[in-house]
């Protein structure tokens, strides 16, 4: 594949799922600051992401919103991809003209979807709003009263509303109040922080596994207790060990038989996996984001080669004060995990720490801090693509 990386940002519905992802993409062969790199890396990212990865890998069956040029447009680029896997995004910047609005209403016609980003009303841009399945509203640039009169706005028009650049759960609900179809931004892999909250029974449990699981000292044999008198872990492990994940060519029948298998070390990430998915109600991105670091930073420590099993656990934990709306120092101080973890997930210190925060900063496309020791960026980027195909498949392990 061409020297790029490529992400990816959730879209989510009303009901916090996810619709769609857009599409992120950087190369060093061109600048995206000049239309012909942007329009050289529309088409590098189709080519890379429909005909050498396939969309499933980056966005599984959801769309893809892909951010399309003038010269894109002008071109049809878009009948080069399925129209009922991609949504076609129409940057503020493209000119418009008469051959862009008749192109779009083409594409409109055959069916594809069309979004105008970063929308504000203007004589030009009408209308493409007559057509336009979906306006984007860039509510951080125009703030509470601008969102609330464009809205009013385009009520009369038959558009559904993304807003996006939605930071907090408190915009979110704002937001669905005023009438929003669509959300993006990193609000959902936030705490929803309310004073004086309270671990409930099943979070309390689910914490006293997390901690004897983490447990430095524990043994073999306190696992496969743990496992054996829990009905539903036993039951998870057996489904689990018996997927096509592990693709085994006998069915294991037995918890003995399914622990030794996997030996202590995958046994205790097993259960941590499994605890965390059960510790909150929140969207399943919020824990597929947790195992997309946590595998991400293992991928990265191997890289450099550092075989620590700690870098998981950093990457994965690092989520924890979402999962449990907490302030993450509190949620970590839960467990019995050491300095250097506990350091490395809060203070990005340590190598581990230098792992998360690359990681972090490839989940918020902060190209510039995407940088581990003197790996590449482009195999960077490849981890990125690997660890989100291992979540994909870990999470459809353990529903």
């Amino acid at each position: 594949m061409a020297d790029i990386i490529i992400g990816r940002q959730q879209i989510f519905d009303k009901k916090l799922d996810i619709y769609a992802y857009e599409l992120l993409f950087r190369g060093s062969d061109f600048d995206l600051n000049h239309k012909e790199g942007a329009t050289q890396a529309t088409n590098q990212v189709i080519t890379d992401t429909i005909l050498e990865l396939g969309l499933n890998t980056i966005v599984g069956s959801h769309k893809a919103f892909i951010n399309f040029t003038t010269q894109n447009i002008l071109d049809k680029t878009p009948l080069h991809l399925p129209k009922d896997r991609i949504v076609i995004e129409v940057l503020e910047n493209v000119e418009i003209d008469s051959r862009i609005v008749a192109n779009l209403k083409e594409l409109s016609n055959l069916g594809y979807i069309i979004a105008l980003d970063d929308f504000v009303f203007s004589e030009e841009w009408t209308p493409l709003v007559e057509f336009a399945d979906i306006i984007k509203l860039d509510i951080m640039e125009m703030g509470e009263s601008k969102t609330r009169d464009l809205i009013k706005q385009l009520k009369p028009y038959n558009v559904q509303l993304l807003a996006e650049k939605v930071e907090t759960y408190a915009e979110y609900q704002y937001l669905l109040e005023l009438g929003c179809d669509y959300f993006q931004g990193f609000f959902f892999n936030k705490p929803n922080i309310v004073s004086g909250k309270r671990l409930s029974v099943n979070q309390t449990a689910a914490i006293q596994l997390l901690n004897t699981a983490n447990n430095p000292d524990v043994e073999f044999d306190d696992l496969t207790k743990i496992i054996s008198l829990d009905v539903g872990l036993s039951y998870k492990l057996l489904h689990y060990i018996n997927s096509a994940f592990f693709a085994l060519p006998n069915k294991v029948s037995s918890i003995n038989h399914a622990i030794s298998y996997l030996g202590l070390k995958e046994i205790k990430r097993w259960i941590n996996i499994l605890t965390l998915a059960s510790l909150s109600n929140k969207p399943e991105a919020v824990m597929q984001n947790a195992l997309i670091r946590g595998k991400m930073c293992e991928e990265l420590a191997g890289l450099s080669g550092d075989k620590s099993d700690n870098f998981f656990l950093i990457g994965i934990l690092s989520n924890l004060d979402s999962l449990l709306d907490m302030p993450l120092n509190d949620a970590l101080s839960q467990l019995p995990l050491a300095d250097d973890i506990v350091s490395a997930i809060l203070h990005k210190k340590g190598l581990g720490g230098e792992a998360l925060k690359c990681v972090i900063s490839y989940e918020h496309w902060d190209i510039s801090s995407i940088s581990f020791k003197d790996i590449d960026q482009s195999v960077i980027g490849d981890t990125y693509i690997k660890s989100i195909n291992w979540a994909k498949d870990i999470m459809g392990n353990i529903k």
